[in-house]
């Protein structure tokens, strides 16, 4: 199994913590390792052949820097010129693999997920590979536990045979309240996690299939030796990337792929996509309170607050429901139900030219 690693998100509403040069998933969003350190540590049990690193230019320099101790695994890095979405970084690392082994097994992950019970996530995985082995692409949907709109859903058919794989039915937009709950009351729609695990030749046909331009751009890139030399392919990465569109590898492939099926999963799987989500993978205190990175808490009269104090002691009294984050150049204050809009502040920065601040 080759493990490829998508790590060149921007994190915009994690601002202030999250940068240009450092986003979410270079963070350490929990204090100790970065989202990413700890997506590469999940898979380590899995054993894998190689791990590959798809990053941007701006962000691959820290990148190396904090995967530097890895060496029970190799562990490659591909720097993309420009931000493409998922299905060009998926098929140029296809492409790469593709070349050593055609034959293997493909896991695609994102670097800026959190995962409560990573054993159950090890084993859902092997049981994809398995499934994956026929020829499948194989996703896995999250088993919802309340009526979200801020996800992605897959919809799955009839069990056809294997236990607990099914065929995908159709994937849905991020619903609004009242279809969510309709989803929920199904029981047989799942969140879109974004993870993947196919065969490297069978991505590589559904690649030519459905997005033929793509297809034929990669497949024109050209190997040297054996060796993971991937630094002398920068040369090509920067002249395809001049020419192929952004595309997700939803919109692109898996909406219309003769072979989709989804493997539910319970592992305690976040997105971690704002502020707010915090208090879903860090336990509060007392009243409801989530601290991170502080000196102290004191608390008056204060609840279901979210502090990121920069190793400050923080003084709450008679807020409630806030997200405070400071940082050494930015302090963000907002309310707890507009931690998506944080993403506006990022784009007023970019608007005024603030590139201090991004």
């Amino acid at each position: 199994m080759y493990v490829v690693i998508m790590a060149g998100g921007s994190g915009t509403r994690f601002w202030p913590l999250s940068r240009t040069r450092t986003p979410k998933q270079l963070m350490s969003v929990f204090g100790g390792k970065s989202m990413l350190q700890r997506t590469l540590d999940r898979v380590l049990p899995l054993n894998p052949e190689r791990v590959m690193i798809v990053t941007n230019v701006q962000q691959s320099k820290e990148t190396a820097r904090q995967l530097s101790d890895y060496t029970t695994v190799p562990v490659d890095i591909v720097e993309e010129p420009v931000g493409r979405n998922t299905a060009p970084a998926i098929a140029l690392a296809a492409a790469i693999i593709a070349h050593h082994d055609r034959d293997a097994t493909m896991l695609v992950l994102p670097a800026d997920h959190y995962i409560r019970n990573e054993e159950e996530f090890c084993r859902v995985v092997e049981a994809a590979c398995e499934a994956a082995s026929s020829g499948s692409l194989i996703t896995l949907g999250i088993e919802p536990t309340r009526p979200e709109t801020g996800y992605g859903y897959i919809e799955a058919g009839a069990c056809e045979g294997r236990e607990s794989v099914f065929p995908v039915k159709r994937f849905v937009e991020k619903p609004d309240a009242a279809r969510a709950v309709e989803f929920l009351e199904a029981r047989n729609f799942f969140w879109n996690s974004g993870m993947f695990i196919w065969k490297v030749s069978a991505i590589q046909k559904e690649l030519a299939e459905q997005m033929p331009d793509l297809g034929t751009a990669v497949g024109g890139m050209r190997f040297g030796s054996g060796a993971w030399e991937l630094d002398l392919l920068k040369p090509q990465i920067n002249a395809l990337y001049g020419t192929i569109r952004s595309e997700s590898i939803d919109y692109g492939v898996m909406e219309r792929a003769k072979s989709v099926k989804v493997i539910p999963a319970s592992f305690g799987w976040s997105d971690v996509g704002s502020w707010s989500a915090l208090p879903e993978v860090i336990e509060g205190d007392a009243d409801g309170t989530v601290v991170i990175e502080t000196s102290g808490l004191i608390s008056i009269d204060s609840t279901d607050n979210l502090v990121y104090g920069n190793g400050k002691m923080v003084a709450l009294v008679g807020v409630d429901n806030m997200i405070l984050v400071d940082t050494p150049d930015a302090l963000l204050v907002c309310r707890n139900d507009r931690a998506q809009d944080v993403k506006k502040v990022v784009e007023k920065l970019q608007q005024q030219n603030r590139t201090e601040y991004l």
